[in-house]
């Protein structure tokens, strides 16, 4: 089946930092991965560009709210190819065609029977752009992710009947318990569910910078449902009016997000659709927070915009490359939970896991293929102690990404890495090359150390794009299917490498 992945949309109201890398390179390894298996894919990200934290912040900078998702959309698009992320479409939710599907759906929401007139009065963050339950208020009636106070809100809108859907949301969760991933953010948005749903405001009649209501032209839509449903309108004109890619993707397999956003994307999103009468997503997979480490040896808080306590993804790239940065962003923090990264930590990955356990291994084996063989290598069979290590393993790395489970399936990888070093310190080929009658055990050696490396290259190419391109060209393995992960099983073959520069030199 086609495989359709999407992050988050991730607002204009100021550039980039490494929390909106993290999730795209996440998005790109499971796209890159099903590509490998030949699987049809369809890779969205893009920008949210309406509401009020972009008009705010837009009057802040002396500038329009267009001006200034222009400025920062495009640092959002450029940041892209700079961290090797292959998504097929970039959206913005000042397209027009966004905008014209978005009155689409929701006047279909609304002759469905799911949109009333009403006053609404609660508690409202502008910086999450949400008014906020109860239970969702932090101390001192703040908002607990931007710890900001939060303001009384009255208006006069149009509401969204979210209470419709408790029941089918219910049979929702309760047939589909991978709908939400992992396991405790699963539960997390059911105890919202069951904590009983209120109806929600759908429009805002005080903002101007939104998608107009097209059956009340005095109000916009509420950012959140204009954001939501690009996931949606984007595979009607991403290829342009020519073709629609809706019947082919939708529903999306797996929505990637931070777990700030949780309750839009788990509880208002599959409702919203149900309203429209669509498929609701396969998965919704969210992931934790990037932390800053604390002074006290603490947890650490979230890196935020707002805070000040942003990482430069661009500044990294340009100092140590995005290969650098894609590892350790997923090997770093456990795919799905809170943890703390720095500077010294991505230094420590770097030299010893990047440039010692991967970088040298490979360097070593084709440097000693080239000395003591000239390069070449007859096809040979391999040592069964290592090649029974290696069978399975693409399997069960398949396994792990067909559940996002993106650290795990690297380091299930990076223990085979691990494994091959050894194996060169344990058979020692410098020593085999002393006696000619060891001959041919160092050509198994030699064959079996270059059928490792391949292998464990196909697997890591999602995460190290850059690096498995150089490396397989190195190993002479450059044609159309090298890199299918049909090819990462132990095959002898004949063996042709070339020299290989440092793929990650130590600083």
């Amino acid at each position: 089946m086609p495989f359709y992945i999407t992050t988050p949309i991730y607002y204009v109201n100021a550039a980039p930092h490494l929390g909106h890398a993290y999730t795209a390179i996440a998005a790109d390894v499971l796209a890159r991965h099903q590509r490998q298996r030949g699987e049809d894919v369809f890779f969205l990200t893009g920008t949210d560009e309406h509401g009020e934290p972009v008009a705010i912040a837009a009057e802040e900078q002396g500038v329009t709210p267009l001006e200034l998702a222009d400025k920062n959309s495009q640092r959002f698009r450029d940041l892209m190819p700079l961290l090797e992320v292959s998504n097929d479409f970039f959206i913005r939710t000042t397209d027009p065609e966004h905008v014209r599907r978005v009155q689409e759906v929701l006047t279909r929401v609304r002759e469905n029977g799911f949109v009333y007139e009403g006053t609404y009065e609660g508690w409202y963050c502008p910086r999450c752009a949400d008014f906020k339950t109860e239970a969702e208020i932090g101390p001192g009636n703040t908002c607990p992710i931007h710890k900001i106070p939060l303001t009384r809100e009255r208006e006069d809108n149009y509401f969204f009947e979210l209470s419709a859907f408790q029941g089918d949301l219910e049979k929702l969760f309760d047939e589909r318990p991978d709908f939400v991933m992992p396991r405790h953010r699963y539960n997390e948005a059911r105890s919202f569910l069951a904590g009983g749903l209120q109806d929600v405001s759908l429009t805002r009649p005080k903002l101007r910078w939104g998608v107009e209501v097209p059956w009340d032209r005095s109000q916009v839509f509420y950012v959140w449902f204009d954001a939501l449903l690009n996931y949606y309108t984007a595979l009607g004109f991403a290829r342009g009016q020519q073709q629609d890619l809706t019947h082919k993707f939708w529903p999306a397999t797996y929505h990637i997000i931070g777990k700030d956003i949780l309750k839009f994307h788990t509880i208002y999103w599959p409702a919203l659709l149900m309203a429209a009468g669509l498929a609701v997503p396969e998965h919704v997979f969210v992931h934790g927070f990037l932390l800053t480490p604390s002074e006290d040896g603490g947890e650490g808080e979230k890196m935020s915009k707002s805070r000040g306590n942003v990482i430069d993804p661009f500044q990294v790239i340009e100092d140590y490359g995005p290969d650098a940065l894609r590892f350790y962003l997923a090997r770093e923090v456990v795919f799905g939970q809170d943890g703390p990264v720095s500077e010294s930590g991505f230094l420590t990955r770097y030299e010893t896991e990047l440039a010692n356990d991967y970088g040298n291994l490979a360097s070593r084996t084709i440097a000693m293929i080239l000395r003591y063989r000239d390069g070449r290598l007859p096809a040979t069979e391999h040592d069964p102690e290592l090649t029974a290590e290696l069978d399975g393993l693409a399997e069960t790395v398949c396994a792990q990404l067909d559940r996002a489970e993106i650290t795990t399936a690297l380091e299930e990888i990076w223990k085979r890495v691990r494994r091959l070093n050894r194996y060169v310190e344990e058979r020692a080929p410098w020593q085999l090359a002393k006696d000619p009658e060891q001959a041919a055990e160092l050509d198994r050696v030699l064959a079996t150390l270059h059928e490792g490396v391949r292998i464990v290259t196909v697997l890591l190419a999602p995460y190290l794009p850059g690096a498995t391109a150089k490396l397989m060209a190195a190993l002479g393995r450059t044609g159309p299917d090298d890199l299918a992960i049909s090819a990462a099983r132990c095959a002898p073959a004949p063996i042709e490498v070339q020299a290989l520069e440092p793929l990650f030199p130590k600083r």
